[in-house]
């Protein structure tokens, strides 16, 4: 079934391209079939079903720090909350934690949730030791995207992609085209500027290849 996005603004992340007020993106399976304002794109698909969200439409997030937050980190059940609260656990608190292979798949998918509610989209680099790591990333649909360049890696990196980055254009993964995969987020933030701020947490929506993997309830 084709899908019409919409939002307050879109940003398709092509190089000097302007935003679009009230855009659309129309997504035929997974690929992205058209792009611009809303009107010109649902005259062209009036039957599409339509999705509205608040906020900002962009290209997903690219996160750069899978390999700590994945294989160097422990995200813990929501049962287990009580006692180790809902935080990633990492140095000391995740060298006492008693760690068995059950334990560790379930917190590279719990990983895994908290990125695709944070529009990530996909991972920088490919280069991951655990093999609970690579299956849980092949399974999930996330792309594979160079680690050429980072914005660094602070003291205890977190899931935000937006984090430590001047522009959001460095944050995302790949521009949204026409033929394209239909890799995207919205935010709930009125413009670029704002998003910047208040970062990724503001997640409403992500779409992976065409398929909503995480709406806010």
């Amino acid at each position: 079934m084709l899908t019409l996005h919409t939002a307050g603004l879109l940003l398709t992340g092509a190089p000097g391209a302007a935003p679009v007020p009230g855009g659309a993106v129309a997504v035929e399976g997974d690929t992205v079939a058209a792009l611009g304002p809303y009107e010109e794109v649902a005259a062209a698909f009036p039957r599409a079903r339509v999705r509205r969200w608040p906020g900002v439409l962009t290209p997903g997030l690219r996160q750069w720090h899978a390999v700590r937050l994945l294989e160097r980190c422990y995200h813990p059940d929501p049962r287990e909350y009580d006692e180790l609260g809902e935080q990633p656990l990492t140095g000391e608190r995740l060298a006492a934690l008693e760690m068995s292979e059950t334990r560790r798949a379930g917190s590279v998918r719990r990983g895994i949730q908290q990125m695709l509610r944070h529009g990530t989209t996909a991972v920088a680099g490919s280069c991951f030791a655990d093999p609970a790591t690579s299956t849980a990333l092949a399974r999930s649909g996330l792309r594979f995207v160079s680690a050429a360049w980072t914005p660094g890696v602070p003291v205890d990196p977190g899931l935000d992609p937006l984090r430590g980055v001047s522009g959001t254009a460095a944050a995302f993964a790949e521009p949204l085209t026409v033929g394209g995969r239909a890799d995207f987020a919205v935010f709930d933030a009125p413009d670029e500027a704002a998003l910047l701020k208040a970062g990724a947490g503001t997640c409403v929506a992500t779409v992976l290849a065409g398929r909503l993997v995480y709406r806010r309830r």
